[in-house]
Protein backbone atom coordinates (compact mmCIF):
# COMPACT_ATOMS: atom_id res chain seq x y z
CA UNK A 1 0.00 0.00 0.00
CA UNK A 2 1.26 3.40 -1.00
CA UNK A 3 0.54 6.51 1.02
CA UNK A 4 -2.49 8.57 -0.68
CA UNK A 5 -1.43 11.19 -3.23
CA UNK A 6 -2.84 14.18 -1.00
CA UNK A 7 0.22 13.21 1.70
CA UNK A 8 2.64 12.66 -1.16
CA UNK A 9 2.20 16.17 -2.44
CA UNK A 10 3.25 17.52 1.23
CA UNK A 11 6.63 16.00 0.59
CA UNK A 12 6.84 15.85 -3.17
CA UNK A 13 10.73 16.39 -3.88
CA UNK A 14 11.89 14.84 -0.60
CA UNK A 15 13.20 11.47 -1.16
CA UNK A 16 13.58 10.43 2.30
CA UNK A 17 10.73 11.58 3.70
CA UNK A 18 8.44 9.96 0.97
CA UNK A 19 10.27 6.59 1.91
CA UNK A 20 9.53 7.38 5.65
CA UNK A 21 6.52 7.83 4.75
CA UNK A 22 6.14 3.94 2.93
CA UNK A 23 7.93 2.73 5.42
CA UNK A 24 4.69 3.74 7.79
CA UNK A 25 2.58 2.27 5.26
CA UNK A 26 4.32 -0.44 5.41
CA UNK A 27 3.37 -1.24 9.04
CA UNK A 28 -0.47 0.01 8.81
CA UNK A 29 -2.50 -2.96 9.89
CA UNK A 30 -5.06 -4.57 7.30
CA UNK A 31 -7.78 -1.29 7.11
CA UNK A 32 -5.58 0.65 8.56
CA UNK A 33 -5.07 4.39 6.68
CA UNK A 34 -3.47 7.42 7.40
CA UNK A 35 -5.69 10.13 7.57
CA UNK A 36 -2.90 13.43 8.32
CA UNK A 37 0.66 13.53 8.66
CA UNK A 38 3.05 16.17 9.78
CA UNK A 39 7.00 16.44 8.60
CA UNK A 40 9.37 18.34 11.10
CA UNK A 41 11.21 21.35 9.40
CA UNK A 42 15.04 20.95 8.46
CA UNK A 43 16.01 23.63 10.79
CA UNK A 44 14.69 22.06 13.55
CA UNK A 45 16.55 18.92 12.75
CA UNK A 46 20.37 20.15 12.90
CA UNK A 47 21.17 17.00 15.27
CA UNK A 48 18.96 14.43 14.21
CA UNK A 49 16.85 12.86 11.28
CA UNK A 50 13.75 14.67 10.43
CA UNK A 51 10.41 13.27 12.43
CA UNK A 52 7.42 12.45 10.52
CA UNK A 53 4.20 11.99 13.02
CA UNK A 54 0.71 10.49 11.19
CA UNK A 55 -2.53 10.21 12.45
CA UNK A 56 -4.13 6.79 11.13
CA UNK A 57 -7.91 5.43 11.65
CA UNK A 58 -5.94 3.53 14.82
CA UNK A 59 -3.60 5.18 16.44
CA UNK A 60 -0.92 8.30 16.36
CA UNK A 61 2.43 7.01 15.17
CA UNK A 62 5.76 9.01 15.35
CA UNK A 63 8.23 7.74 12.89
CA UNK A 64 12.07 8.50 13.38
CA UNK A 65 14.67 7.61 11.34
CA UNK A 66 18.34 6.15 12.59
CA UNK A 67 21.58 8.06 11.68
CA UNK A 68 22.88 4.46 10.90
CA UNK A 69 19.33 3.70 8.64
CA UNK A 70 16.20 2.12 9.21
CA UNK A 71 13.09 3.94 10.95
CA UNK A 72 12.08 3.64 14.72
CA UNK A 73 7.91 3.79 15.05
CA UNK A 74 6.30 4.72 18.04
CA UNK A 75 2.75 4.01 18.64
CA UNK A 76 0.14 5.99 20.78
CA UNK A 77 -3.62 3.48 20.62
CA UNK A 78 -6.23 6.11 20.21
CA UNK A 79 -7.77 4.25 23.10
CA UNK A 80 -4.90 5.30 25.45
CA UNK A 81 -4.60 9.00 24.73
CA UNK A 82 -5.93 11.06 27.60
CA UNK A 83 -5.18 14.79 25.67
CA UNK A 84 -3.14 16.28 22.85
CA UNK A 85 -2.48 20.25 22.86
CA UNK A 86 -1.12 22.17 19.81
CA UNK A 87 1.19 25.45 20.41
CA UNK A 88 1.97 27.30 16.78
CA UNK A 89 4.27 29.67 16.49
CA UNK A 90 5.26 32.14 13.34
CA UNK A 91 7.83 29.54 12.10
CA UNK A 92 6.58 25.75 13.18
CA UNK A 93 3.69 23.93 15.37
CA UNK A 94 4.63 21.75 18.68
CA UNK A 95 2.21 18.92 19.27
CA UNK A 96 1.68 17.49 22.25
CA UNK A 97 0.15 13.77 23.31
CA UNK A 98 -0.58 12.82 26.57
CA UNK A 99 -1.36 9.41 26.85
CA UNK A 100 -2.07 6.44 29.56
CA UNK A 101 0.10 3.80 30.36
CA UNK A 102 -2.75 1.13 31.12
CA UNK A 103 -4.78 -1.22 29.90
CA UNK A 104 -7.09 -1.12 26.70
CA UNK A 105 -10.21 1.66 27.32
CA UNK A 106 -7.10 2.42 29.77
CA UNK A 107 -9.73 4.58 32.73
CA UNK A 108 -6.46 5.00 34.98
CA UNK A 109 -2.96 4.34 35.84
CA UNK A 110 0.61 6.02 34.99
CA UNK A 111 0.48 8.43 32.27
CA UNK A 112 3.26 9.46 29.62
CA UNK A 113 3.75 12.04 26.81
CA UNK A 114 5.21 12.63 23.93
CA UNK A 115 6.15 16.10 22.27
CA UNK A 116 7.31 16.81 19.11
CA UNK A 117 8.62 20.48 17.94
CA UNK A 118 9.01 21.96 14.84
CA UNK A 119 6.36 20.64 12.48
CA UNK A 120 4.92 22.21 9.26
CA UNK A 121 1.96 24.17 10.87
CA UNK A 122 -0.48 23.26 8.50
CA UNK A 123 0.18 19.37 8.57
CA UNK A 124 0.81 19.59 12.45
CA UNK A 125 -3.07 21.40 12.58
CA UNK A 126 -4.57 18.30 10.36
CA UNK A 127 -2.85 15.63 12.56
CA UNK A 128 -4.36 17.94 15.60
CA UNK A 129 -7.72 17.87 14.50
CA UNK A 130 -7.91 14.08 13.91
CA UNK A 131 -6.42 13.25 17.21
CA UNK A 132 -9.08 15.85 19.08
CA UNK A 133 -12.06 13.96 17.24
CA UNK A 134 -10.67 10.72 18.46
CA UNK A 135 -10.27 11.91 21.86
CA UNK A 136 -13.74 13.25 21.95
CA UNK A 137 -15.03 9.61 20.26
CA UNK A 138 -12.80 7.60 23.33
CA UNK A 139 -13.67 9.81 26.51
CA UNK A 140 -17.15 9.07 25.93
CA UNK A 141 -16.02 5.37 25.44
CA UNK A 142 -14.53 5.87 28.83
CA UNK A 143 -17.21 7.43 30.46
CA UNK A 144 -19.51 4.98 29.59
CA UNK A 145 -17.19 2.03 30.83
CA UNK A 146 -16.79 4.41 34.08
CA UNK A 147 -20.73 4.36 34.47
CA UNK A 148 -21.16 0.67 33.93
CA UNK A 149 -18.61 -0.11 35.94
CA UNK A 150 -19.69 2.23 39.00
CA UNK A 151 -23.25 0.72 38.47
CA UNK A 152 -21.38 -2.28 39.31
CA UNK A 153 -20.07 -1.71 42.55
CA UNK A 154 -23.51 -0.10 43.41
CA UNK A 155 -25.66 -3.06 42.64
CA UNK A 156 -26.71 -1.76 38.87
CA UNK A 157 -27.92 1.41 40.06
CA UNK A 158 -30.48 3.47 37.53
CA UNK A 159 -32.17 6.79 37.87
CA UNK A 160 -35.24 8.04 35.09
CA UNK A 161 -33.87 8.73 32.08
CA UNK A 162 -30.18 8.55 33.89
CA UNK A 163 -28.55 4.88 33.56
CA UNK A 164 -26.01 6.33 36.28
CA UNK A 165 -28.78 6.60 39.11
CA UNK A 166 -31.49 4.78 38.49
CA UNK A 167 -33.02 2.59 41.67
CA UNK A 168 -31.59 5.14 43.75
CA UNK A 169 -34.83 6.35 44.20
CA UNK A 170 -36.32 3.23 44.96
CA UNK A 171 -37.92 3.22 48.76
CA UNK A 172 -36.63 0.42 50.57
CA UNK A 173 -36.92 -1.17 54.33
CA UNK A 174 -33.63 0.74 55.65
CA UNK A 175 -34.93 3.56 56.53
CA UNK A 176 -33.24 7.06 57.55
CA UNK A 177 -29.50 4.98 57.37
CA UNK A 178 -30.67 3.64 54.13
CA UNK A 179 -31.45 7.39 52.71
CA UNK A 180 -28.31 8.59 53.41
CA UNK A 181 -26.49 5.90 51.73
CA UNK A 182 -28.51 6.42 48.64
CA UNK A 183 -27.71 10.42 48.71
CA UNK A 184 -24.31 10.21 49.47
CA UNK A 185 -24.10 7.48 46.04
CA UNK A 186 -26.07 10.09 43.86
CA UNK A 187 -23.70 12.71 45.67
CA UNK A 188 -20.71 10.94 44.30
CA UNK A 189 -22.09 10.63 41.05
CA UNK A 190 -22.65 13.96 40.60
CA UNK A 191 -18.66 14.71 41.71
CA UNK A 192 -17.29 12.07 38.70
CA UNK A 193 -19.75 14.10 36.51
CA UNK A 194 -22.18 11.02 35.64
CA UNK A 195 -24.93 13.22 37.30
CA UNK A 196 -25.90 16.72 35.76
CA UNK A 197 -26.97 19.33 38.57
CA UNK A 198 -30.58 19.09 37.67
CA UNK A 199 -30.71 15.54 37.49
CA UNK A 200 -29.03 15.34 41.04
CA UNK A 201 -31.81 17.77 42.49
CA UNK A 202 -34.06 15.67 41.07
CA UNK A 203 -32.86 12.52 42.15
CA UNK A 204 -32.34 13.89 45.81
CA UNK A 205 -36.12 14.83 45.91
CA UNK A 206 -37.35 11.00 45.07
CA UNK A 207 -34.81 9.50 47.72
CA UNK A 208 -36.35 12.47 50.12
CA UNK A 209 -39.98 11.95 49.40
CA UNK A 210 -39.40 7.91 49.40
CA UNK A 211 -39.15 7.75 53.21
Amino acid sequence: MSPSPEILKEVQGETRLVKALEQLTSVLLPGETIEACAVQRRFFALSHRRVVVAATSGRFVDMRRSLFGGFHPISIRWQDLKEVRIEVGPLAARLTIIFFGGPDLAIAGNQSSLTVSGLRKSQAEAVYRVCQAQDQAWREKRRVRELEELRARSGAIQVGSSPAGAGLDSPSDGGREDVVARLEKAKALLDKGLLSDAEFEALKARIVNAL
